[in-house]
């Protein structure tokens, strides 16, 4: 089994080249936090319940924020919110949505579900790099848990 137990940063994203931007921003503004990626919504669940790949994996500890991408193959990131937000061990972990939708029913249905943040990732590599960083610099530095 792989060291996922002090994952403090999960990243749920089906896009190798956003994720791999996304870690990067994070790591770029020295938030050293252990990061963490998953390609889609089950495989999130099977890390933060411990099963699957991931059995054997302290379900107790659980990251302190999940970027979520709402577009995914298989379950969507409002299944996989909504699962999680309903979870007894899950439902008090920081979710922020990051998605290329504008829609306003998308970002209601996200904070009705419990979302802390919903975030419209931004066309530009150098633009996505920097709210990548001011959102894991605001959940990881500045908000206290």
């Amino acid at each position: 089994m792989m060291d996922c137990d002090g994952v403090e940063v999960l990243l749920v994203e089906d896009n190798d080249v956003e994720a791999d931007l996304m870690l990067r921003a994070l790591q770029k503004c020295n938030i050293n936090n252990k990061l963490f990626w998953v390609k889609d919504g089950l495989e999130a669940l099977a890390f933060l319940n411990g099963t699957g790949a991931y059995e054997g994996r302290d379900v107790r500890v659980n990251p302190r924020l999940i970027l979520l991408d709402l577009s995914m193959p298989g379950m969507s990131g409002l299944d996989v919110l909504r699962a999680l937000k309903e979870g007894e061990n899950t439902c008090g972990i920081p979710i922020v949505i990051l998605t290329v939708s504008q829609q306003e029913h998308e970002l209601s249905e996200c904070y009705r579900l419990g979302a802390n943040g919903f975030v419209s990732k931004p066309l530009g590599f150098d633009e996505l790099a920097k709210a990548v960083a001011r959102i894991g610099f605001y959940w990881l530095i500045v908000n206290r848990v």
